[in-house]
C-alpha cells in the first residue's frame, strides 16, 4: 500500500545539500523563496479567475526552505506574512494559517518522519487545525458561504476528510518537487 512506504531520500539529499550553503546564500535563497510564495499566495486576490487555482502552490517554496531548517522556515514564513500585507492584505487570513502553516509542516515532516501516512496524518491535522482557527475563533469564512462559521461537528469531519486529503496530495506533490529539485541538483555544481 502506498501510505506504509518509506519517504525517499530526496528531502534528507535536498537538506544536506542546502546546508551545505554558506550563509549569505541561505540567507537569499530564503528571501527568494518568501518573494515567490508572497506572489503566489497574492495571485488569488490579483487575478481573480485563474489566481485562486495558482495561490496554493505558495505552500511549495515555504516547504522547501523548511526542509532546510524549521527555523528557517519560519523565517521565510514570517517574511511571506510581511510581504502579503503589502501585496495582498486579504491573503492575510489564509495564508498564515493554511497554505504557510502546511508548507512548514511538510517541510518539518518530510526531514524527520519516515513513513508517507506519518506525514500525511501529521500534516492534514496542522492543515485542519489552520483550517478551524480562522472559521471558528475569528469566524471568517475560509471556504465561502459553503461552511458555516458557526461549529458543526460534520462541518468538522468534512474539513477533517478534506484535510487529510489535501495533505496526502502535497505531500505525493512535494516528493514529485523534490524528486525533480534532486535531479538538477546532482547535475549542477553545488
Amino acid at each position: 500500500m502506498l501510505f506504509k512506504t518509506s519517504i525517499p531520500s530526496h528531502p534528507k539529499y535536498i537538506h544536506r545539500i542546502l546546508n551545505r550553503w554558506p550563509p549569505t546564500k541561505r540567507l537569499l535563497f530564503m528571501a527568494l523563496m518568501a518573494a515567490l510564495a508572497a506572489i503566489l499566495q497574492s495571485a488569488g486576490g490579483l487575478l481573480p479567475a485563474i489566481g485562486f487555482a495558482i495561490s496554493p502552490f505558495a505552500t511549495a517554496p515555504i516547504m522547501l526552505v523548511a526542509l532546510m531548517c524549521l527555523r528557517s522556515g519560519i523565517f521565510t514564513y514570517i517574511v511571506t506574512i510581511l510581504l502579503l500585507f503589502l501585496l495582498e492584505p486579504t491573503e492575510l487570513v489564509i495564508f498564515p494559517f493554511t497554505t504557510g502553516l502546511l508548507g512548514l509542516g511538510l517541510g518539518w515532516a518530510l526531514y524527520r518522519l519516515n513513513k508517507r501516512l506519518e506525514v500525511v496524518l501529521t500534516n492534514g491535522l496542522l492543515l485542519c487545525i489552520g483550517i478551524c482557527i480562522p472559521l471558528y475563533v475569528l469566524g471568517f469564512p475560509v471556504f465561502g458561504p459553503t461552511v458555516s462559521s458557526s461549529f458543526n461537528l460534520i462541518s468538522l469531519l468534512l474539513i477533517l476528510i478534506f484535510s487529510l486529503i489535501y495533505s496526502w496530495i502535497w505531500t505525493e506533490l512535494s516528493l514529485f518537487f523534490l524528486r525533480k529539485i534532486k535531479t538538477i541538483l546532482k547535475a549542477v555544481p553545488v
